[in-house]
């Protein structure tokens, strides 16, 4: 039997575990969050509670915890495994975890993954299978990573029906930056703002249509996984803010100005993006 030990019980790492479910595999769970554990034993996500150790006799190593803390605990992995097992993980930010790794004996048996799919809920009880099919994912250094490892990380990622492309790390951060990650924060930011202005909350959510609400939706995601992420790709996000806030206040000039034949233009100009989009799909 295959056995399989997910670090982190939360959406990704439960939803991974759920969709690759078979009766040759074994899962095992490692999660601080006890509770969290518990309820992924409870669900099924997981056949057994486990620890550290358990990656001594593994053949696959998913870690998906938050991303400051996923560079320390994949070198303790990697001090513990077999030559033959495939470590990934699954975080959003790339360059922090491949430099921590670079030079580690076992570093082939690493692969640095992004497979880009969530939801705005979190913990165990927001996992399904399901999740990551259809969508894109992301390996990064791909030649680090010895032949057979890879492919046995493809194979994984194909089982879940994502397609793969691969990249280096620090132009996936660069770029998840602007498509990511700055949405997340403008999806806090106006949620915030929002609740700033308006003291009346009933008034909010009597008032709010659609399309706040699709806005908004991401400001639910967790604090816990998201802060640690925009520290950690903290230099892109900056950048990424400041063409942002640049074009807030364009947009905000050119109302004051009452430019009606400009604030048109700007979101006309906008609309190749439903080109780009659905050419991509």
């Amino acid at each position: 039997m295959e056995k399989i030990v997910v670090f982190g019980l939360g959406l990704i790492g439960g939803s991974m575990a759920l969709s690759l479910k078979q009766k040759n595999r074994c899962f095992i769970g490692v999660d601080p969050n006890k509770a969290h554990a518990q309820k992924a034993l409870e669900l099924g996500i997981i056949d057994e509670i486990g620890s550290l150790k358990e990656a001594v006799d593994a053949q696959i190593i998913i870690i998906a915890v938050p991303v400051n803390v996923a560079p320390e605990l994949t070198l303790k992995i990697l001090d513990l495994i077999d030559e033959q097992a495939l470590v990934f993980d699954v975080g959003s930010v790339k360059t922090s975890i491949c430099e921590a790794v670079k030079h580690h004996p076992k570093r082939f048996n690493f692969v640095a993954a992004h497979p880009i799919a969530g939801t705005e809920f979190s913990g165990p009880t927001a996992a399904f299978n399901g999740l990551f099919r259809g969508k894109k994912n992301i390996i990064c250094e791909p030649n680090q990573t010895a032949q057979v490892i890879l492919q046995s990380a493809l194979s994984i990622f194909k089982e879940l029906e994502m397609s793969t492309s691969f990249m280096e790390a620090k132009a996936h951060d660069k770029h998840i930056a602007y498509v990511s990650h700055l949405s997340h924060i403008s999806s806090f930011m106006l949620g915030k703002t929002v609740l700033e202005i308006e003291k009346d909350e009933a008034s909010i959510f009597t008032m709010a249509g659609s399309g706040f609400a699709s806005t908004v939706r991401l400001s639910k995601s967790s604090p816990e996984t998201w802060t640690p992420i925009f520290i950690q790709n903290k230099n892109n996000i900056l950048k990424s803010l400041d063409e942002y806030i640049k074009n807030l206040n364009q947009f905000r000039e050119l109302l004051y100005q009452h430019n009606t034949e400009a604030i048109y233009q700007a979101m006309k100009d906008t609309h190749k993006l439903k080109k780009i989009l659905e050419d991509i799909k």
